[in-house]
């Protein structure tokens, strides 16, 4: 059987709207996965099973090496499992950052491999050394950020096409990768996303919120610093003291490790985040709500005033596209990845990540005077309608295919 052949961890992820498509058009597909992947209908999933983890006396900077070809030989018997069963992709379409794709051309040679980079790391001039309050950039640090990449590249070796999501994701690629490189955010679903009434929004405690009063939100889906957690938190305290009727609802999961690495001193990085500000934060007024259902999650960007959006130079976060396509006024910070998304004054605004100050009177300007963003919302949502529609997406992406080889219906 001739089809495409998903590799991805955790699939569906970001080939959700992708593989249904490619299904609806009547294309076999099958996935090899982790054991924890929830799958999708219409699609034959073989799951891999990792033999041992990573051994306890390898060389630091080869770690994440040993583990990235431990999942790339489980990735390959569950493939040869597919194989066995008559399964023969046309196309592979991969995530290579784990490892999983890096061996599959031994069984499938002539198969075309369609990679998503989603990120290259770098030790310098990067998310490590971005901000180095909590996590110190140690030369070793910086080895390991760039030895992450050691299985990764030779993964991309085999691209026949490698797939980006924004422009300066694909500036991390080195210029032998950018060269193959096509820009397609798998995008958001602009038409059932977009701006609407706010409605009271109940919290936990029985209090609502109601519709029209001053709302700061902020959605950082680890509650960590690489999401500027830290700087958010500095810049609350004025925020409430200046707008008494001011509500914060925070979004994310607390943990104690998140993509930018462990808390500090065995602490979450809300703690840490928050450190010595206890005093100064009303929790009656400020509202972690932790990790939400996606409809409430929406419902809080639709009460927003202003939605704050840090982050170092890594990967652009769906939810700053779902508040752009929402309709919201975006404070962000003036790094790389949101460059891609926003012009300052235009359809949002940039400030510097560490200026504390600037947040806090931006915020505190939105609360005063709602009306003065009204333009950046109209302009935030039509960027998000150009450049992170899922329709638009797809589209690249099954013209990508047919370019390399893919035979799909007109």
């Amino acid at each position: 059987m001739r089809g495409v052949l998903f590799v991805h961890n955790n699939f569906p992820a970001q080939f959700r709207d992708l593989a249904q498509t490619l299904v609806a058009l009547g294309v076999p597909c099958a996935a090899v996965a982790g054991q924890t992947a929830a799958g999708l209908e219409g699609v034959r999933i073989a799951r891999y099973n990792l033999p041992r983890g990573t051994g306890a006396d390898v060389y630091n900077l080869a770690i994440r090496a040993e583990a990235d070809l431990l999942r790339g030989r489980a990735a390959l018997k569950a493939a040869s499992a597919l194989k066995a069963e008559g399964f023969e992709p046309e196309v592979i379409i991969g995530h290579p950052g784990w490892g999983e794709t890096v061996l599959l051309d031994d069984i499938y040679p002539d198969a075309r491999q369609v990679l998503f980079s989603e990120f290259f790391y770098h030790g310098r001039n990067s998310d490590i050394d971005f901000d180095t309050e909590f996590l110190p950039a140690s030369e070793d640090a910086l080895l390991i950020g760039k030895a992450k990449n050691a299985v990764m590249a030779l993964a991309l070796t085999d691209a026949d096409a490698i797939v980006t999501p924004t422009p300066f994701q694909a500036s991390r690629l080195p210029p032998v990768f950018r060269r193959d490189a096509r820009i397609i955010h798998e995008g958001i679903d602009v038409e059932a996303i977009r701006p609407g009434p706010a409605e009271p929004f109940p919290l936990a405690d029985g209090r609502i919120i109601a519709p029209g009063t001053p709302v700061i939100t902020h959605i950082n889906n680890q509650l960590e610093a690489l999401r500027g957690l830290h700087i958010f938190a500095r810049a609350l305290p004025r925020l409430l003291a200046e707008v008494p009727e001011a509500q914060v609802l925070v979004i994310g999961q607390e943990g104690r490790r998140g993509y930018g690495g462990d808390a500090p001193g065995g602490q979450t990085w809300r703690q840490a985040c928050f450190a010595g500000l206890e005093a100064r934060i009303d929790p009656a007024r400020v509202h972690f709500l932790g990790k939400v259902p996606h409809a409430r999650m929406l419902a809080a960007l639709r009460l927003s005033t202003a939605h704050v959006y840090y982050t170092y130079p890594f990967v652009l976060s769906w939810s700053l596209a779902e508040a752009m396509a929402s309709g919201c006024y975006v404070i962000g910070s003036d790094t790389a990845p949101l460059r891609d998304a926003i012009e300052d004054g235009v359809n949002g605004r940039l400030l510097p990540f560490f200026d504390v100050d600037a947040l806090s009177q931006a915020m505190i300007a939105a609360c005063h005077d709602p009306q003065a963003s009204a333009a950046m919302r109209v302009a935030a949502r039509r960027t998000a309608e150009e450049r992170f529609s899922r329709a638009a997406g797809r589209a690249a992406w099954l013209d990508l295919l047919r370019e390399v080889g893919l035979t799909l219906p007109a």
